[in-house]
């Protein structure tokens, strides 16, 4: 069944058919093999060298991202021309999620192939691409980012990094100071941000570490991702030829802008690999470890923490890889309308940034949830660096505050969909006032429709009702002050970002149930369900803290009214829905979704 494109963002105000979203389950073989190469890579080269890698032995991470390079993986999305695959977005997705509970190893390989080359690939011109690609894609030369500095983290654009152009005009030269630079102990390339004179906007560098001027602190000592090698640097007079700005002058905070969308997205996939690798940890060691005779396992407290690890875990990632084949779906169309293919890529990216957001705030939260009842599963042994726990809880931290920090990402979201409503690309104003309407016409008492998911389906339609009401209820309110009620727009982005997550694993579990059978379905439903009810009590909770915030009088009590409407839902026994998932984890001893 062909379907019409949906728009990023627009899943808040339309119902997305089943047919129209991509789940995990419908990879080819080929991206299959591409994953089963790096889950091999990791079992045989990273997992038995963790100690090894934490300690920073020199020379083992370039050694790693060297035979990663030999086995194709740094190249997976890269073009054919210059050395790489090829493979869609959501293939190098899949290779994400495949490395991604490579601990240490996973940032290296994700800040190389992601931050550190896609300015080249998607900015560069032929030259820059033709002489820096293909050697990024083998791996022979490896890659950095250089954006934050002390003063500027989230504000990324206030950096002061300067560059001058010399008396003959042929190199900028660069001074200034970066910090929290992944890779750049090893680093042949970093992708540099800077100012030239009294500019608004940042420019972009490509910098080889040969240039000069180039010297660095030594490495950081962090909490988690301590194989991940993190330093200070710092440039004095580096000089670097014109020819290697990357793009226009002053189009650096664009670069960097788009460049983290990608970045966050491929985070939330980094985090569904690791959480995979976490709960498989957790169900064997609940099958091992005996208490009062019997395996933990058996415990009913036990039964629901792996079942909500693997709910919350299955939930993120059906909405991960929708959001990756609304992307791979949008770039086709854009190709198709004559568009170049490196601005088409971005494009798309930039389409679907609202998602981007939300995916990398929902799995970066599931994976510390996950690693936290991994450790409580654990017990005692949970806490000790013997078990693999402790490393698993330490590196989980770093994500909510990598690609931009959560706060900041839950009010990019409603920042994002506002803008667009007000350029006319979304009508969200429309659906609001109709859903405001509402509340004054009498309730819609009508019988369920007798037909699959027809009430999950009312429950999602009527959250979005209830996130449109608080939206345009706290427009209407604050006006163009609203981007200062922070506490708002974030009770917002939440109800905004369970009702993606939780219309997506739904419509997982639905497709499913359509392709492969009512049999098949039965576990993805009751996730789905699972997902589904807590998020009710979510919204309820995200959309009263809204209302009381700036609410009064009548209109208070008529919202709230209206709020309870739409977040009320018939029972649904989830203990033993959770049950049934948890039985079946441990049946197979491993995260077999």
């Amino acid at each position: 069944m062909k379907t019409e494109t949906i728009k990023g963002g627009e899943f808040v105000i339309r119902e997305t058919p089943y047919e129209a979203i991509f789940i995990p389950e419908e990879f080819d073989e080929e991206a299959k093999m591409i994953r089963q190469t790096c889950i091999d890579f990791l079992e045989s080269e990273v997992l038995n060298k963790l100690d090894r890698i934490d300690a920073q032995e020199e020379g083992l991470m370039e050694s790693l991202l060297d035979k990663a390079g030999e086995l194709g993986m740094l190249g997976v999305s890269i073009p054919e021309q210059y050395g790489g695959f090829g493979k869609n977005f959501n293939t190098s997705m899949l290779v994400a999620d495949a490395v991604g509970g490579g601990y240490s190893f996973a940032v290296a390989l994700s800040a190389h192939t992601g931050i550190g080359t896609l300015p080249i690939l998607y900015y560069g011109n032929d030259r820059q691409k033709t002489k820096y690609i293909p050697k990024l894609a083998s791996g022979e030369w490896k890659a950095s980012y250089c954006l934050t500095e002390p003063n500027a983290g989230s504000d990324a654009n206030s950096g002061r990094t300067s560059a001058t152009l010399n008396a003959e005009g042929t190199h900028y030269l660069l001074n200034g100071q970066k910090m929290w630079i992944t890779n750049a102990g090893f680093a042949d390339i970093f992708i540099v941000f800077a100012k030239i004179e009294d500019d608004k906007n940042l420019s972009a560098f490509i910098v080889e570490k040969e240039f000069g001027g180039i010297t660095m602190n030594p490495e950081e000592h962090k909490l988690g991702i301590k194989g991940s090698s993190t330093r200070q640097v710092f440039f004095n007079d580096c000089p670097v030829s014109v020819e290697n700005m990357l793009s226009e002058r002053g189009n650096g905070f664009k670069i960097a802008v788009n460049i983290l969308n990608i970045g966050r997205i491929k985070l939330g996939a980094a985090t569904i690999g690791s959480s995979r690798s976490v709960i498989t940890q957790a169900v064997r060691y609940a099958n091992e470890r005996v208490q009062f005779n019997l395996p933990i396992s058996k415990f009913g407290a036990i039964r629901h923490k792996l079942a909500e690890m693997a709910t919350r875990l299955y939930a993120a990632e059906s909405a991960t890889y929708r959001a990756g084949q609304n992307i791979d779906d949008a770039y086709e169309a854009l190709i198709a309308s004559g568009m170049d293919e490196a601005k088409a890529k971005l494009k798309s990216v930039e389409q679907f940034a609202v998602e981007c957001a939300i995916i990398k705030v929902w799995c970066s939260e599931m994976l510390d949830y996950v690693v936290d009842e991994g450790v409580q599963i654990y017990g005692g042994m949970g806490y000790s660096a013997e078990a693999p726990m402790e490393r698993a809880y330490r590196d989980s931290r770093i994500n909510r505050i990598f690609e931009g920090t959560n706060e900041v990402n839950r009010l990019l979201i409603v920042d994002m969909l506002l803008k667009r409503a007000m350029k006319g690309e979304l009508d969200l104003m429309g659906p609001a006032t109709a859903v405001a309407n509402e509340l004054m016409a009498i309730p819609d008492f009508d019988e369920q429709q007798d037909t699959p998911f027809a009430a999950e389906k009312k429950i999602i339609a009527n959250l979005k009702k209830a996130g449109l009401l608080i939206a345009g209820a706290a427009v209407q309110k604050f006006m163009m002050s609203l981007a200062k009620e922070e506490e708002v727009l974030m009770n917002i982005a939440d109800i905004i970002g369970y009702v993606y997550i939780a219309e997506s694993v739904l419509l997982r579990a639905e497709k499913i149930w359509h392709t492969q059978g009512e049999s098949a379905a039965q576990l993805p439903i009751d996730m789905a369900r699972v997902y589904l009810y807590s998020a009710i009590d979510k919204v309820h909770v995200a959309g009263k803290e809204a209302l009381y915030a700036f609410g009064e009088g009548d209109e208070l009590k008529m919202m709230l009214v209206g709020l309870r409407r739409f977040t009320k839902a018939e029972p649904f026994n989830m203990k033993d829905a959770r049950q049934r998932i948890a039985k079946k984890l441990i049946e197979e001893n491993r995260y077999c979704f």
